[in-house]
Parts: C-alpha cells; sequence; structure tokens
C-alpha cells in the first residue's frame, strides 16, 4: 500500500495491488490545498510563454503519452516518456508477427532487427551503417567492449576511468582488470566538473583503454569527445564511451572525433522503454581484429550449422550475443525515429534553452533556500539535465512528487536532478515547476515527509 500525491487539487491516490497479475486500482482518499499554478505573476513567466510560442519542437509533445497534464515529468534523463507509436509497434509483433507468424517472423524481420535499428539509430551518434547494433544491456555491451580493448593491448597494465563515471561503469571495468591482473585508475574530480587535465596526465604507454561517460550522470558535466581520443590514441590506447545521458540530446561525433568504441542505453532520451535494449559502437577499422569476449551464437557466422567451434562473423554483428527480447526490441523504434525527425541540432539547441532557463530560475527562486548549483554553468560543457545540492535532497524530491506533482529524481547523498527532455518538455512547465518547487520548501511542506529510502530514488 502507497499514496502519491498527484493531480488537479492535488488529491492522494491510494494503491492497492492484491497479486501480480492484478492491475492497480487507484483510489481518491483525501486532497490538499497546494496551489498547482500555473503563477503568471511570478518573474519569468512571460519569458516561458513566448519560448514556447516560438518552440519548433513542441509539436512534437502531442506524439506522447501524457497521461495527466498537471504532472510535470522532469526525469526523462531517467526514463523517456512512451512514444503513442510504441504501443502500435508492439502491438503489431504481438499479432500478427507472433500469433500467427509464429516462428516465421524469424526469418520475416526479427533476425536482423537489431541491425536495423543500429543503422537508423547511427546517424544520432555520428556513426556511419555497419558500425551500430542495438544489442544487450549498458552493462553487458561495456563488459563486451573492454574486454574486447584490453586484449587487443596485451603488453599494457592500466584502465583509466573517472568517479563522475556511472557506478556500474566503473564496477564493470574493476572487475575486468581484477580478472585480468590490470590496474584500474578512477580520477578523482571536485562531482561536477570533469577531471580533465588530469585525465590527460594519466595517460601513458601503459594504458590499455580509457572510459569515461560522455555526459555524466550526476552533474551532467558534458566531455569533449576529440581531445581525449587524441590524447589516448597519441599513447596508443584505445577509447571506450558511454553515451547514456547524451544520445538523444546532445550531438555526438563518434567518426569525427575517431572514437574507437561506444555503448549508450535507449530507453532515457531514445525513449525506447524501460529496460529497453542498450546499443554499442565499434569503429568500422577495428571489428576484423577486436574480439568479442562473449562469443556467443548470434555472433556466429552460420549460427544454424551448429558447429561446437565458434567462427565470429563479419561486421558489428559480430559484437552481438544473446537473443533479443523482440518486443522490447521493437518497441526502441518509434523513439529513434522522433529523434531522426526533429533532427539531433535541433534537439540540442531546444535543450541548452530549456537548461538554461531553468538555471536562471534557481538564481533567481531557489539559490537563496539552500539549493546549490551542482551542474556546469557552460552550456558547451553540460548536458541535457541539471542537478541541485540541497542538504534535505531526498525529502526534497520525495515531497516534489508526492505533494507537487513534479517528477525529477534524487541521486545520494543530496542531489536532485532535473531531466528536461526537448521533445515533450515545456519552458512554462519549468516555470511551474520552479514556482511549485519554490512554495514546497518556504512552507516546510518537504519536512513532513518520511525519510526513509525507496528503493528507486
Amino acid at each position: 500500500m502507497s499514496s502519491v500525491w498527484i493531480g488537479s487539487g492535488i488529491v492522494a491516490f491510494t494503491v492497492s495491488r492484491d497479486k501480480l497479475s492484478t492491475v492497480n486500482v487507484w483510489q481518491v482518499t483525501t486532497s490538499t490545498d497546494f496551489e498547482l499554478g500555473p503563477f503568471p505573476d511570478a518573474p519569468g513567466y512571460e519569458t516561458a510563454a513566448k519560448l514556447d510560442e516560438e518552440d519548433s519542437l513542441a509539436k512534437y509533445r502531442e506524439r506522447f503519452v501524457v497521461h495527466d497534464p498537471t504532472l510535470i515529468y522532469l526525469d526523462g534523463n531517467s526514463l523517456g516518456r512512451q512514444p503513442r507509436e510504441a504501443r502500435e509497434i508492439v502491438d503489431q509483433v504481438m499479432s500478427p508477427e507472433w500469433s500467427e507468424r509464429l516462428i516465421g517472423s524469424w526469418n520475416d524481420r526479427w533476425w536482423d532487427l537489431q541491425l536495423d535499428l543500429g543503422d537508423l539509430l547511427a546517424p544520432l551518434v555520428g556513426a556511419r551503417p555497419g558500425e551500430v547494433v542495438v544489442s544487450d544491456s549498458t552493462s553487458v555491451n561495456l563488459y563486451k567492449l573492454a574486454g574486447a580493448a584490453v586484449r587487443a593491448r596485451p603488453d599494457r597494465t592500466r584502465i583509466i576511468t573517472d568517479d563522475l563515471n556511472f557506478p556500474t561503469d566503473v564496477y564493470v571495468l574493476d572487475g575486468l582488470a581484477r580478472s585480468h591482473g590490470l590496474e584500474l585508475t578512477v580520477v578523482p574530480s571536485d562531482q561536477t566538473f570533469g577531471p580533465v587535465e588530469e585525465i590527460l596526465e594519466e595517460i601513458d604507454d601503459r594504458t590499455a583503454l580509457v572510459s569515461l561517460s560522455h555526459t555524466a550522470y550526476m552533474s551532467g558535466y558534458t566531455y569533449d569527445m576529440g581531445l581525449i581520443n587524441a590524447a589516448a590514441h597519441d599513447a596508443g590506447a584505445l577509447t571506450l564511451w558511454d553515451l547514456s545521458h547524451s544520445a538523444g540530446a546532445v550531438p555526438v561525433d563518434l567518426e569525427g572525433t575517431r572514437t574507437d568504441l561506444a555503448t549508450g542505453c535507449t530507453y532515457k532520451y531514445l525513449n525506447g522503454g524501460p529496460g529497453s535494449p542498450a546499443f554499442l559502437y565499434v569503429r568500422e577499422s577495428h571489428q576484423r581484429s577486436l574480439e568479442n569476449p562473449i562469443a556467443a551464437w548470434w555472433g556466429h557466422t552460420s549460427p544454424f550449422d551448429m558447429s561446437l567451434e565458434f567462427e565470429p562473423t563479419d561486421g558489428i554483428r559480430r559484437f552481438h550475443t544473446g537473443t533479443m527480447p523482440i518486443l522490447s526490441l521493437a518497441a526502441v523504434e518509434p523513439g529513434i525515429r522522433l529523434a531522426l525527425d526533429a533532427g539531433i541540432e535541433a534537439i540540442r539547441r531546444k535543450s541548452v534553452l530549456l537548461t538554461s532557463y531553468f538555471i536562471e530560475q534557481w538564481e533567481r527562486h531557489l539559490a537563496r533556500l539552500g539549493f546549490e548549483l551542482a551542474s556546469p554553468a557552460d552550456p558547451d560543457r553540460r548536458g541535457s539535465h541539471v542537478s541541485l545540492r540541497h542538504d534535505d535532497g531526498w525529502r526534497v524530491t520525495r515531497a516534489l512528487i508526492e505533494i507537487a506533482g513534479v517528477v525529477p529524481d534524487f541521486r545520494s547523498p543530496d542531489t536532485v536532478r532535473f531531466g528536461f527532455a526537448p521533445l515533450y518538455t515545456s519552458f512554462s512547465e519549468i516555470h511551474t515547476a520552479v514556482q511549485r518547487l519554490e512554495r514546497l520548501v518556504e512552507q516546510g511542506m518537504h519536512e513532513t515527509i518520511d525519510a526513509s529510502r525507496t528503493k528507486v530514488t
């Protein structure tokens, strides 16, 4: 039994679930007089309205499911909204592809679907056809690519990353280093900005691999990929980038920056759905020389020969591993197509405007309430989310969700993240969200929230 404050009023809904197969039943139990807005008299309202009026991407919002228009969803950097077309795609897989065609659908289109979607996604990350496959999870892909890289540099003993990298990336790299007798160097940062100079100083002729997140999950700091790649290549090392917090929101030029390897998820700004398959990139010039450390059926040159000897196929398919979850895989397509249709440059322009407007509103309304900017002020070094630190960040986050109808997320120990997905987030939503947050904290309403943590924050 749990309660969520949301919607016009606001009203509190109680959800009960008797068994796993039962649909959640929502019941109104009480109300509060917390004001949802909009707030036309608050500074910044007219600016937001003007930016919305000039927004060339505003039309894309209707292409997404917006179940409750009073709910302000600022967590697209964690899970994107559902494209309306996703249901149609999944329904097609369910029927006729699965229900009628059955196993015949493997030959119809399923067998190469991960390659087709990889080619579709490639322009969004500056890759060429045949260099991207939608495959497995980000963690599995990171292991495969990092493992391939260190095998390709057998005389080198170091992997370099930083402490802004996503924790699972560091776990994978650490496990790989320990199993191969290598040294993992985690370069410290100030928790906001990437330690660029320190990383460049660490790269030497012992370095096999440099692996970083393009856009840091916590602060949104975004690296100059070309600078890091050039330094790594000068030392004879390979590079591996995690694009999870940049793909679909920040321009990525894998070809132009001469990136060796990359991976990323599809469920954030690409709106592929919860737990949707990730993607991986291998530069064409590396595809024959690198060896996938998880050799498996789908990477075999002739899988249905049923040979017990593994012979890798050519091209990007050799870096694919297991049988794909077709329902989830198919659902990735609409989000990719929406991003392509809008254009990554237009998406980026709006992203910069959204985050800049939020920072201006933070400075005007929230800084005095103990909120500290924990993201770069320079838009060239900032992704599409903005983080604020607050001594009571966890309860502020829960209060925003449960009382104010605003959904950000929280990252320990004290950071509230606000993600701005340009395809469906409006400037007026940002203005309203900041006003709700200001009133919430001014009234001390977050202090009424239970401080115990939920499993997912």
